[in-house]
């Protein structure tokens, strides 16, 4: 033992933890472990992401693999990386309803439903998204074009096509961007990582999503893109597939990469897709995995969205047909935040019909 019985940098607790972790069922007894006492813990801020996250976090490492099943069959196989593996793992439901994104999720599948043509997912990491709606279309003779150029990412993508019989999905490790034949690479850990320029052959290459709906001939009808940074240099990239198919778009935006301060309307990214004729709103949803049941998908319009707080990132929708949102799956509010959060204003941060339990 040394003499100095003191972890000042926290290294032999976070070695312990691996160490723990290292036996798959004691590692899962520990984690139902903490989520049980989640609950029972006070503190201002995130529960699962200040404090029991963390310690479940550190007893993985970075090559552990999970399998999963959806409620509707869909299987999933994933490396624990982020917190969107943890918080899946973590689900309420042995069997649930979706991987990440509740509001998102069920937004994207009732688009493609309702939007004929394709669907092009950028950032389509292993599938989360993509996987869901490869099922919901499959015998339609319509296709999942994915764009994922993390390598790993891709290969969970393409093992989660092959788990569900999935002849529709189009895996891509491209990255997409307003000019095609360029050189880019990622910068940052996993699902965080931005795409910056590269240099010489090193990274990945480019295409613009008019180039390969043109060389694909298909029409697109709906656009998800969730690229750190790199969404509106994907869409600079799809002026003419705008211009003629009309997808809905669903995009992130992140104060991290996009200057808000005078209001989301007048960003670059939002002032191209309203010039192409579109009508856009914040979508409100969790950013984790969080059982809605039936509850309506909020959406704010663009000019009545609460912005102050932290740097965060939340979807946005994007539509040229404004029927698509009709119906009682949708209700418009303003002047909430877009993020939904457990441990926030209810007023602001709580959707307007009330809590999950």
């Amino acid at each position: 033992m040394a003499n100095d019985p003191r972890d000042l940098d926290g290294s032999r607790l976070k070695q312990a933890l691996l160490t723990l972790g290292r036996d798959p069922a004691l590692r899962a007894e520990l984690m139902q472990w903490l989520k049980r006492a989640e609950p029972h813990l006070h503190h201002s801020g995130s529960v699962r992401d200040d404090i029991t996250g963390p310690i479940i976090d550190a007893l993985h490492s970075e090559q552990d693999v999970y399998e999963k099943q959806l409620a509707d069959g869909t299987r999933f196989r994933f490396l624990y990386r982020t917190k969107i593996a943890r918080d899946f793992i973590l689900a309420d439901q042995e069997r649930p309803s979706h991987v990440w994104e509740p509001q998102t999720t069920r937004l994207l599948q009732h688009l493609a439903a309702h939007c004929p043509g394709d669907v092009l997912i950028g950032g389509a990491y292993f599938g989360d998204h993509a996987a869901v709606l490869g099922v919901q279309l499959k015998g339609s003779g319509r296709l999942v074009h994915c764009f994922e150029p993390n390598s790993d990412q891709a290969a969970m993508l393409t093992t989660n096509a092959q788990l569900n019989a999935l002849d529709n999905l189009r895996i891509n490790e491209l990255g997409l961007w307003h000019a095609s034949s360029q050189r880019l690479r990622l910068d940052g850990f996993d699902s965080f990582a931005n795409a910056v320029p590269a240099a010489g052959d090193e990274g990945f290459a480019t295409i613009t999503i008019d180039a390969y709906a043109e060389a694909q001939g298909r029409p697109i009808g709906v656009v998800m893109l969730d690229i750190e940074g790199a969404e509106l240099n994907a869409l600079q990239g799809a002026a003419g597939v705008l211009a003629r198919d009309k997808p809905a778009v669903v995009f992130e935006t992140h104060r991290d990469y996009v200057d808000w301060s005078a209001g989301l309307a007048t960003t670059p990214i939002c002032s191209l897709l309203s010039n192409a004729g579109y009508q856009l709103y914040a979508v409100r949803d969790f950013n984790t995995h969080q059982e809605m049941g039936t509850r309506c998908i909020e959406l704010i319009p663009v000019d009545s969205v609460y912005l102050e707080g932290p740097p965060h990132g939340f979807n946005m929708l994007a539509i040229a047909d404004a029927t698509l949102i009709t119906g009682n799956l949708f209700r418009q509010v303003k002047n909430v935040s877009p993020k939904l959060l457990r441990h926030k204003s209810p007023a602001l941060h709580h959707p307007i019909e009330g809590m999950p339990e």
